[in-house]
């Protein structure tokens, strides 16, 4: 029999879970069969760390597209900005909603409020639900023998993939009937574009649960046959780009895991390409495990001996390496790169921030920053486990002292020089030869490329040798300082 309270709407709070199809919190709102009020509240207060310009650029497409969708099912997306628990609230009282369900975010600060908020409204008589449709698998599931968070990766996988089980397919309910009397904030004056300046005209993605389908799929069919050697190249289009469609939950991980197998067992693409690809899915894991174990990971070093690492105050070199204007092609293009389109080749990721790191010796905290700003995957776990990983203070990071040269690895990653005369054309005249490294070319080779260094591009803003010296010898004080033990 039906009560009365059962037939209270049930509000849907989506997000970073921007989809219907594999969405546990919509299939199970769906199954009560109560009425639905989907809602986004963009809450950007003190509580959670605010979105990056570029993230809400992709916001605003993401939820315009999941309002298209959610209308061909006779529903809507409402939208509310402000404070989560008091926006909440609100809807309660013009609903009479009885029950908020939705699918759990897992960043600390994040995971802290929404318990908060949960608490506070099963006092009250609220049903509150949230289910995991991030990961393959929610933090705290996989532990070590211990029973202790694991702080390598390689056994981390092994375990992840051993015991994690992909939940039943769905595709989301055909209707979905939500109230027609809660009023939605207006998405265009919420002017989710970046500002001062614009610079998103350059951004040519699809945000969106079909963008994400068809990244899928076109990655599948041409990517991931050789993505273990195309991932390294940045000129190859190899890459998956699911990061932002994974990060805001347009796709389930287990989508993307369960494609690129059935590929392998088609014999569409080789197994291993497949699995790479899987433990690339992992590494994501594994960063989402270690932020909710470490949540002192946004702010201080894994490896609590790296803050003792004497970071330069250098902003001339940290604005010259936002702007691409290092001196390093490479390095330059990768900036800029990100700058025109919100997102970075992965293999670049690795050779910029170890750029700023150890030729600049700038803390890894003002990169972190900006990336989170400027990419459109800006992911709090994966941002900041890539960004230690490469300082060396990360759990299983690359050693400090292994410092990228930035000239080799333009000459080994992009030989044919593709990737910088796409990103830096002011080099494009140059012969390969003197691609990565223009103040090397003799004076005949620069006039014939009308270059002139240190006006038409930048001489390098620090030499090689003398960087990874001092990058080496700053490590001195955080031997030093384990040493001591730490006093």
């Amino acid at each position: 029999m039906t009560t009365k309270a059962d037939a209270r709407p049930v509000i849907l709070w989506f997000r970073q879970d921007l989809r219907l199809a594999d969405n546990p919190a919509l299939t199970h709102a769906a199954e009560t069969g109560r009425p639905v009020v989907p809602v986004y509240i963009l809450d950007q207060g003190s509580r959670v760390r605010p979105m990056g310009a570029a993230s809400l650029w992709w916001l605003d497409k993401s939820l315009r597209a999941l309002d298209a969708a959610l209308g061909e099912r006779g529903s809507r997306l409402i939208l509310r900005r402000g404070d989560s628990e008091a926006e909440l609230r609100r809807l309660i009282d013009e609903t009479g909603a009885g029950a908020v369900f939705m699918n759990r975010l897992f960043e600390p600060d994040a995971f802290a409020r929404d318990a908060d908020i949960a608490h506070g409204l099963r006092t009250e008589g609220v049903e509150c639900k949230g289910w995991n449709a991030a990961l393959l698998s929610p933090p705290g599931s996989v532990l070590n023998g211990s029973g202790q968070p694991y702080k390598v990766f390689t056994p981390f996988l092994k375990a992840l993939l051993a015991t994690a089980a992909p939940p039943p397919h769905t595709t989301g309910p055909a209707a979905i009937t939500t109230p027609a009397d809660p009023v939605s904030d207006d998405i265009d004056a919420w002017d989710l574009h970046p500002v001062r300046p614009d610079w998103s005209g350059g951004f040519d993605w699809s945000p969106g649960e079909a963008g994400a389908s068809d990244a899928l799929s076109a990655f599948v069919a041409r990517g991931l046959k050789s993505y273990s050697a195309g991932r390294d190249r940045p000129a190859a289009p190899a890459t998956s780009r699911l990061s932002p469609h994974l990060h805001f939950g347009e796709i389930s991980p287990w989508r993307a895991v369960l494609a690129a197998r059935q590929a392998a067992a088609d014999g569409r693409v080789p197994a291993a390409e497949a699995e790479k690809f899987v433990a690339e899915i992992g590494w994501r894991e594994f960063s989402a495990h270690l932020l909710q174990a470490f949540p002192q990971m946004p702010d201080a070093a894994f490896r609590p001996e790296y803050d003792a690492m004497p970071w330069r105050d250098d902003p001339a070199g940290l604005s010259a390496w936002k702007r691409g204007r290092t001196g390093y092609p490479v390095v330059d293009a990768g900036m800029r790169e990100l700058w025109t389109t919100g997102f970075m080749h992965n293999r670049v990721r690795m050779i910029v921030a170890s750029f700023l790191i150890k030729h600049l010796l700038i803390d890894w905290r003002e990169g972190e920053r900006w990336f989170h700003d400027t990419l459109v995957d800006a992911d709090l776990a994966s941002n900041v486990q890539n960004w230690q990983w490469v300082a060396g203070s990360g759990a299983d990071a690359s050693p400090y002292f292994r410092i990228f040269n930035p000239v080799i690895q333009g000459q080994k990653f992009d030989a044919d020089g593709r990737y910088v005369r796409r990103w830096v054309p002011e080099l494009s005249r140059l012969p390969d030869r003197w691609l990565h490294a223009p103040w090397t070319a003799p004076a005949a080779v620069l006039s014939d490329a009308r270059l002139r260094l240190g006006r038409d591009y930048p001489a390098p803003i620090v030499d090689h040798a003398e960087a990874r010296q001092r990058a080496l010898d700053a490590l001195k004080d955080v031997v030093a300082w384990r040493e001591a033990g730490g006093d």
